[in-house]
């Protein structure tokens, strides 16, 4: 499935995966679309993509090993939220029920009629509001090291100081410092591996964009509209994940009816650093009847 005519090509994504830019609300965004494919034993390919919601501050490329781990008949979707990556600032704020707005409208423009969708840190939020927001829309939903917002059981002090600016993704030694106290599980061991995630590159994003994240989810909480949300989700938490403790995926799993926790041995970044072990477990959640 090819998306209508895009409003710009943008060359090829790892693996052949064509990316492109889409105006949507008045937004130029940039997109990666993998296309489904039929298994090796004529299985069919899915007919409902996966949208990828990342974390505050980081462009899509970030989970391109998760996606590598992804069972591929499964569609997935990427995009850079407007001021975040090769796509443009906004001119004005938004908050996340306008930007879930923007989300359904970009996967309709693809030709999807539904999608699951599978959110991250910051983008685990803006999950939760398209659940709730979309239910007919959202068929079944991922949260990964993610939090209820404004009413969570919030990460130290210290760790949120270092969270209010973007300097993590701009240079790569200060995230290397940062990294065991920031995202825990493997990074204290390897805390290289953050620059080389992380690492600053072109098309990085403004910190306009990055204040316009943080403004989206000010006051925020999905607390009174967990026990709404019908769809089947799946709940992926780190046990030692310095952001988003692990008490929080706990409270989501009590509070949403047809959830199911998952606890993986990792931090905060655990769905990249860990890949091998949660591509597998997202796929046979999405692709079960």
């Amino acid at each position: 499935m090819r998306p209508p005519t895009p409003d710009a090509a943008t060359g090829s994504d790892r693996g052949g995966v064509e990316s492109f830019d889409l105006t949507v609300f008045a937004h130029r965004v940039r997109v990666v679309h993998r296309e489904g494919r039929s298994g090796e034993e004529g299985s069919p390919a899915s007919r409902v993509p996966l949208v990828l919601l990342n974390g505050i501050g980081a462009r899509l490329e970030l989970l391109a090993p998760f996606v590598d781990h992804l069972d591929e008949r499964i569609p997935v979707i990427r995009f850079d939220v407007p001021g975040v990556g090769e796509s443009p600032a906004p001119l004005t704020p938004y908050r996340f029920s306008g930007m879930a707005a923007l989300v359904r409208r970009l996967v309709k423009r693809l030709g999807y009629d539904r999608a699951d969708v599978l959110g991250i840190s910051w983008g685990g939020g803006l999950a939760q509001q398209l659940a709730w927001q979309s239910p007919r829309f959202c068929r079944r939903v991922v949260l990964c090291a993610t939090a209820t917002g404004a009413l969570m059981f919030p990460a130290g002090p210290q760790v949120l100081s270092k969270m209010i600016t973007p300097q993590r993704y701009r240079d790569p030694e200060y995230a290397r410092q940062v990294a065991a106290e920031l995202y825990g599980g493997s990074m204290r061991q390897a805390p290289e591996v953050a620059g080389s995630l992380l690492a600053a590159r072109p098309g990085l994003g403004s910190s306009w964009g990055y204040a316009c994240q943080l403004l989206a989810g000010w006051g925020w909480t999905s607390l009174p509209l967990l026990p709404f949300i019908r769809q089947r989700t799946l709940i992926l938490a780190g046990d030692d994940d310095p952001i988003i403790p692990l008490a929080n995926g706990r409270v989501m799993s009590t509070l949403i009816p047809r959830s199911r926790l998952h606890i993986y041995n990792d931090g905060h970044l655990g769905l990249v650093t860990s890949a091998d072990e949660l591509g597998p477990v997202v796929s046979a959640f999405l692709l079960r009847p």
